[in-house]
């Protein structure tokens, strides 16, 4: 009778080892594909907010002024221009509307004008209308852009329009007619305001009338919360060397910067040219 043998188990040497490299090259493989699929997404959301809505807001941006051109040479039931011995606008652009006020939770500011807003800023509706009701035109950026009653983000300024600050003067009144808009993304209309220099002309048109502007000054970074730069008066509350003394009729451009970020504020002030 043949002896009997035992059994013994044969251990495989390295097949462990060959099972953890595969493990981990298969999730370093899925974590690549996972980088590469969210790159891609946001590289899609990027192209989208910097160039697509560009293009369609320039694009119903340039429509809207071409519609209200055409409003003021063919439609007689609008009212009549305004004379030029007392240049005014219509009262729902001015005169109906009411200052904002800041958000809740922010520092108690004692003025009548709103908050200076975020590049899109949310919840700043005050104001707000839809429509435009008077084109800005800058020669020296080749600007040509409708403005708005109201600063509100998606009624006003994500159209590609310049919004204007509740509670402020109208198109040629005394006061201040201050202005908001977008620098980048949503037509950017104010993206080039940097570029403007003592003595350019800001053109404002309505219906039968057009007011000249002459750019004054420009500040080139202020915080959010200097609400003296659109004041009737605009003088700056934290950099006070900036802005006027005396009342007169002023056009104040507001926008945000560095570009591609709502950190600062950037102002250019102008004069109605008599």
């Amino acid at each position: 009778m043949p002896p009997v043998r035992d059994h013994i188990p044969v251990v495989v040497q390295g097949r462990g080892r060959r099972a953890r490299r595969v493990g981990v090259v298969g999730v370093l493989w899925a974590t690549a594909e996972l980088t590469v699929t969210v790159g891609v997404v946001v590289l899609l959301l990027v192209v989208h907010q910097v160039w697509w809505t560009n293009r369609q807001a320039a694009a119903a941006a340039q429509a809207q002024v071409r519609a209200l051109e055409r409003a003021w040479g063919d439609d007689p039931s609008l009212p009549p221009s305004p004379s030029s011995d007392s240049p005014s606008v219509p009262p729902s652009v001015s005169s109906s509307v009411a200052p904002s006020v800041p958000p809740s939770g922010g520092p108690a500011v004692v003025s009548s004008s709103p908050p200076l807003p975020p590049a899109g800023p949310a919840g700043a509706g005050a104001g707000a209308r839809e429509g435009a009701y008077a084109v800005l035109r800058i020669p020296r950026l080749g600007l040509v852009v409708p403005v708005a009653q109201g600063i509100d983000k998606r009624a006003v300024l994500d159209k590609g329009y310049a919004g204007q600050y509740p509670g402020t003067a109208g198109p040629g009144e005394r006061g201040n007619f201050a202005l908001a808009g977008h620098r980048n993304t949503h037509g950017e209309p104010f993206r080039y305001v940097n570029r403007l220099r003592a003595g350019d002309e800001l053109m404002v048109d309505m219906r039968g009338r057009r007011y000249t502007y002459v750019v004054g000054k420009v500040l080139s970074e202020t915080t959010e919360r200097d609400t003296g730069v659109i004041a009737p008066v605009p003088r700056s509350v934290v950099k006070p060397e900036y802005g006027y003394s005396e009342p007169g009729a002023y056009i104040t451009l507001t926008t945000c910067t560095p570009e591609y970020s709502s950190k600062y504020r950037l102002v250019v002030w102008g004069t109605l040219r008599r």
